[in-house]
């Protein structure tokens, strides 16, 4: 596991990112993977503007982000890459400096997919709950097995807290596997083309029970392997409709040693 690596990740542009929301659970990680592997990022937030979770931002500081009020004085160039989510509007401040200089802006899900799609050995987690759980639990076992991965999750993994990490959501490692929780309530699921899809289970959330079938067997259909949670009756009806490789949670070693992510023993 590393802080930083010596050069960008050249699945993404080698240009400054801004991050617009820099606090918020699926943001924070995102940045700080970003600024782990090499990259210039800054950010901004309207609870840092209002004096909130100052210790959050301390952190985040120290992690290398530059951080900035939330009125667009962030921005100062067009060559800087604004990262937003499709929620926050134009009228925003940050937005619409961004628009006036003319920079390229990706949502979240957009960036985020970008690092998973382009991983050598990419592990995505969805269901309708769960999902960080997991993911810490995976993660878990790739940084135990030393595989030293990257891991990106929305909440703090307990087991990656330290004295100086105390908002550990996220794990920047320079090993082949990138690891992410994956959101359906937007539909962005759909971009994410996993080496494992892991399905923890299928619930009425978000959307119709119809869209969310077709939106997780999509999922599952386009991994090479699946990791599927049989237990839940909606999941494992979704079996019927995919042709990726699957296994049952018990049998998630298995699909650990198709990513190497095991030696023969700890610590070999």
């Amino acid at each position: 596991m590393s802080d930083s690596a010596a050069n960008p990740d050249t699945s993404l542009p080698a240009r400054p990112y801004f991050f617009c929301g820099v606090g918020g659970s699926g943001m924070l990680p995102l940045a700080l993977i970003l600024r782990g592997r090499g990259y210039q990022v800054a950010g901004s937030d309207r609870s840092l503007d209002a004096g909130r979770l100052g210790a959050k931002f301390e952190y985040v500081k120290s992690r290398g982000v530059d951080l900035f009020p939330q009125d667009g004085s962030g921005l100062t160039s067009s060559d800087q890459i604004l990262v937003a989510s499709a929620a926050i509007e134009d009228s925003v401040p940050d937005v619409a400096r961004a628009n006036e200089l003319g920079c390229e802006r990706l949502g979240r899900a957009e960036l985020l997919a970008r690092l998973v799609n382009s991983a050598r050995q990419s592990v995505a987690v969805g269901g309708t709950s769960g999902k960080s759980t997991v993911t810490g639990m995976i993660g878990w076992i790739l940084y135990a097995t030393r595989r030293d991965p990257t891991v990106m999750n929305g909440a703090v993994m307990k087991n990656f807290v330290s004295a100086d990490a105390m908002f550990a959501s996220s794990l920047v490692g320079e090993g082949d596997a990138f690891l992410s929780e994956v959101d359906e309530s937007d539909g962005t699921i759909a971009l994410y083309n996993p080496s494992v899809a892991v399905l923890n289970n299928i619930a009425l959330d978000h959307k119709s029970m119809d869209e969310l079938r077709d939106l997780f067997g999509a999922f599952i259909s386009r991994a090479q392997s699946a990791v599927i949670n049989l237990d839940n009756d909606e999941s494992r009806r979704s079996t019927r409709r995919t042709r990726a490789r699957m296994s049952r949670p018990s049998r998630l070693e298995a699909s650990c040693r198709r990513l190497s992510c095991y030696r023969d023993r700890v610590g070999a």
